[in-house]
């Protein structure tokens, strides 16, 4: 990808409702992923002093509006909606706030927050894919951690492949999702399943570990070491699968949109999406 900017116009149609199909694991099926040697390829782990940026030899932010998806947000540069806290984290913060007088879709924009991507800088092809985050919550928030095909400048989406490891809307407090998005299964059409934790939590109450497990022909989602779906290439009716070549990463927290539809009266700002670590390892055999 050659800008952020080329990167904004060709991803910006992508975050979008999920269907939860019937393929998606029982929670009687769910299990433990199995403990095996890995390498690791990429890791961040956020350390650095409070307020700094992100290690730019990982990540690029994308700036800009949505206006494919009607969100209401303006992704900023710099370190004004993405920084470092001190403690090991980085902090992605959605305000309701344009000192920058950005200008959105809709006109005068109304938030501000922030996404990132390793376009250029990482890439992986299979692995265990992984991030610990705290979620915020609230109506009209969409929290997510999800890839893309590197040849998307070239292919265009929904051919380039879409891996969405986690997707959070933030009238669902205690369920997140997971879906992959391709030619002929994109949009609302996309296919993947829910998790939802047991007894009414809320996953902005804790961290909790989002994770594929991608192989030739085979991608299973995973929360906190719990399996809850595994997808291949019999689940797409004849459609391509699209997922055995080399994907970057992104992280983002959206404001608004057809799927979670916008903030209201009971939404509170600033909302912050909480990273303590990302992560690809791959097995050693």
């Amino acid at each position: 990808m050659a800008s952020p900017r080329l990167l904004r116009s060709c991803l910006l149609a992508t975050l979008s409702a999920t269907l939860v199909a019937a393929a998606a694991m029982t929670p009687a099926q769910a299990e433990h992923r199995p403990e095996s040697a890995q390498a690791v390829t990429f890791s961040d782990t956020f350390d650095g002093p409070a307020g700094s940026g992100v290690d730019s030899a990982k990540w690029q932010l994308e700036t800009g509006d949505n206006v494919d998806n009607h969100e209401r947000q303006y992704y900023t540069s710099g370190t004004d909606n993405a920084k470092l806290d001190g403690q090991g984290h980085l902090v992605i913060e959605a305000r309701r706030e344009n000192p920058g007088n950005y200008q959105c879709w809709y006109g005068t924009c109304e938030y501000t927050s922030a996404r990132l991507n390793t376009s250029g800088k990482f890439t992986a092809t299979y692995g265990h894919v992984e991030a610990r985050m705290k979620i915020p919550r609230g109506q009209g928030i969409w929290p997510a951690f999800w890839m893309l095909g590197q040849d998307i400048g070239e292919v265009g989406w929904p051919n380039s492949g879409e891996i969405d490891v986690m997707e959070n809307v933030g009238f669902e407090p205690s369920t997140v999702h997971g879906t992959i998005h391709g030619p002929g299964y994109s949009g609302s059409g996309g296919i993947g399943a829910a998790y939802t934790l047991p007894g009414g939590e809320a996953f902005a109450d804790d961290f909790h570990t989002f994770a594929v497990d991608w192989a030739p022909d085979s991608i299973t989602w995973s929360v906190d070491g719990n399996a809850y779906q595994t997808r291949t290439p019999a689940d797409l009716g004849g459609n391509a699968w699209v997922f055995d070549k080399p994907f970057f990463l992104i992280m983002n927290l959206a404001v608004g949109g057809y799927w979670p539809g916008d903030p209201d009266g009971s939404t509170a700002f600033p909302q912050q999406l909480v990273v303590d670590e990302v992560k690809v390892t791959t097995s050693d055999g």
